[in-house]
Parts: C-alpha cells; sequence; structure tokens
C-alpha cells in the first residue's frame, strides 16, 4: 500500500514539477535567461537527480557503480542548489547574497562528508 502511495505522489510531485516548468517557460515571453535557468534546471538537474537515485537505491550495496552514482548524486545537488542560489541572490542585498552563497557551500560540503566520508551509511 505504501509502495502504491508513493508512486502516486511522485508522479503528481513530477506532474506538478512539469506544469510549473512549462508555466515558467511560456511567461517568461521570450527572455532567454530564464529559459535558460528553467531548462538545465529541470531536464538537467531535477529529472537526472531522481534517474540516479533510482539506480542508487536498486544497486547492490558493494557494486563499483554505486560509487558512480554518489559522485552524480552529489554533483548534481551542488549544481542544482548553486543555480538556485545564484537566482535567489539576485534578489536580496549583498551581505544576505553572502550568506545564501555561504550556506550553498556548506550544504554542498555537508553532502560530500556524509556521502563520502561515511560511507557505510549509504
Amino acid at each position: 500500500m505504501d509502495g502504491d502511495r508513493g508512486n502516486w505522489l511522485t508522479g503528481f510531485g513530477f506532474t506538478m514539477l512539469t506544469c510549473n516548468s512549462s508555466l515558467e517557460i511560456y511567461q517568461s515571453k521570450g527572455d532567454a535567461w530564464s529559459v535558460a535557468f528553467v531548462v538545465p534546471a529541470y531536464l538537467l538537474a531535477v529529472l537526472l537527480l531522481f534517474w540516479c537515485l533510482m539506480l542508487y537505491m536498486g544497486a547492490a550495496p558493494n557494486e563499483a557503480r554505486r560509487w558512480k552514482l554518489k559522485i552524480a548524486i552529489w554533483t548534481l545537488l551542488t549544481f542544482l542548489t548553486a543555480m538556485f542560489s545564484y537566482k535567489g541572490s539576485e534578489l536580496m542585498l549583498w551581505p544576505v547574497a553572502v550568506v545564501v552563497w555561504a550556506m550553498t557551500v556548506v550544504a554542498s560540503f555537508g553532502v560530500c562528508y556524509e556521502f563520502f566520508i561515511h560511507r557505510n551509511r549509504y
């Protein structure tokens, strides 16, 4: 039962994300920078991230492919976080933008530490 609900929620989430991304591209009215932000964020980062996570969860614990998938997941998470930090920091005063970027760096190193130093957990 939980698996059915999870699949339904995942499908609903992707549907909402697709609608939101499509509306953003439509409302950009030809603004190339907005489209250049939405398309990589959606196609490259989010879809590729979830695909890598699905492969990672299905891989055997001692499989060499798991290590490569960890690197791909960390890279995609860092890329996605940096993209949203860039977009969000444009709207803020520079001291707040510095804090946002500092949090991005800390989060990236935190995920790296958890994924690669404590590799027995994951």
